[in-house]
């Protein structure tokens, strides 16, 4: 079984529901654009339309079936998670983004979904992670700003939503927000090839020192993009660690727990980052259907230096055994 470990869908069904329900969410604005739908969540700044390969399911199975790949893990659109929402309305919001993405999972059961959760309220956000669970989904996939631009993954106020994690032993994917924080990345295309890193980076490098990694042990945290240069900056990390072991959580303990998708379209990078971590926490990924992601995503593992049984651990074997498949 070929596994894709990183993609996102936004169901047909899904749109139809908003628009039906737009009086249910008074703090969405709701731009119609064509047959698509932007958003503009408590009066900030609108985001790009849904795009029609988010939600072309005939378009992204044919495109399965040409890259050889049996099952895809989907999660929503990082752009309409809604963190900026008021809590009740955001629960409401993250519900509904649920029920469809399980059901398009019931209609095409190559889709494997992973939930949204309300993170700007930790315990709204463990709530919702639990019905997920219950209703069958194996995880979610958060983003790495919850309550918006600058907000942090080891707030404390997110305790109970790391807590239901770990109980749960759910997969956490974290994934980057189109608003790095940093506007040095408007121009070039740069927030595609450098705002998502950097973004990532710094997400991930405050739940390893704030010790989130290896407190909420059980829980699956995958990271995007290859690692987002944490493979790079290791050095770095334990260094600084070196200097701060009172107050710091070691990088190298927490490197050991977190799992990594292959997008990093260099098979030089993809050896680096198995050299750092072993195979037996990375796995193919895709991102689709973004230009920015990997359209041929099992290629890298011929070129990378791989034997056998470690391409076909990175091809589908980790996923399935994160999955519990």
């Amino acid at each position: 079984m070929i596994i894709d470990c990183h993609a996102h869908l936004v169901p047909p069904s899904l749109l139809a529901a908003l628009k039906e329900k737009k009086a249910e969410f008074p703090s969405v604005k709701m731009i119609e654009d064509g047959a698509s739908l932007a958003f503009s969540f408590a009066g900030r700044k609108a985001t790009r339309p849904v795009s029609k390969p988010l939600s072309d399911i005939d378009g992204r199975l044919a495109w399965m079936d040409r890259e050889g790949i049996d099952k895809q893990v989907v999660g929503g659109w990082l752009d309409m998670f809604g963190y900026e929402l008021p809590v009740d309305e955001g629960a409401a919001w993250s519900r509904l983004i649920n029920a469809h993405l399980l059901d398009a999972a019931a209609r095409q059961d190559r889709f494997i979904p992973l939930a949204t959760v309300p993170l700007q309220d930790g315990a709204r956000a463990a709530e919702v992670l639990r019905e997920a669970h219950a209703a069958g989904m194996k995880g979610t996939m958060i983003g790495t700003q919850p309550k918006g631009v600058g907000g942090v993954l080891d707030d404390p106020s997110l305790d109970p939503f790391w807590q239901a994690a770990d109980e749960l032993g759910s997969i956490v994917f974290i994934h980057p927000v189109f608003e790095s924080g940093d506007d040095r990345v408007h121009d070039y295309g740069m927030a595609n090839a450098v705002g998502r890193i950097t973004d990532t980076l710094i997400a991930v490098s405050r739940i390893i020192y704030s010790g989130h990694v290896t407190r909420y042990g059980n829980a699956k945290i995958v990271i995007g993009i290859g690692g987002s240069a944490l493979p790079f900056v290791l050095g770095r990390l334990r260094r600084n660690y070196s200097l701060h072991t009172d107050t710091l959580a070691d990088p190298d303990a927490a490197m050991a727990k977190l799992w990594f998708d292959t997008i990093l379209q260099d098979a030089d990078a993809l050896d680096l980052l198995v050299k750092c971590v072993g195979t037996e926490r990375v796995m193919m990924g895709s991102d689709m259907p973004f230009p920015i992601g990997d359209p041929t995503p099992r290629a890298i593992l011929s070129d990378a230096a791989l034997d056998d049984a470690q391409r076909n651990a990175l091809d589908g074997g980790n996923a399935r055994r994160l999955l519990g498949l």
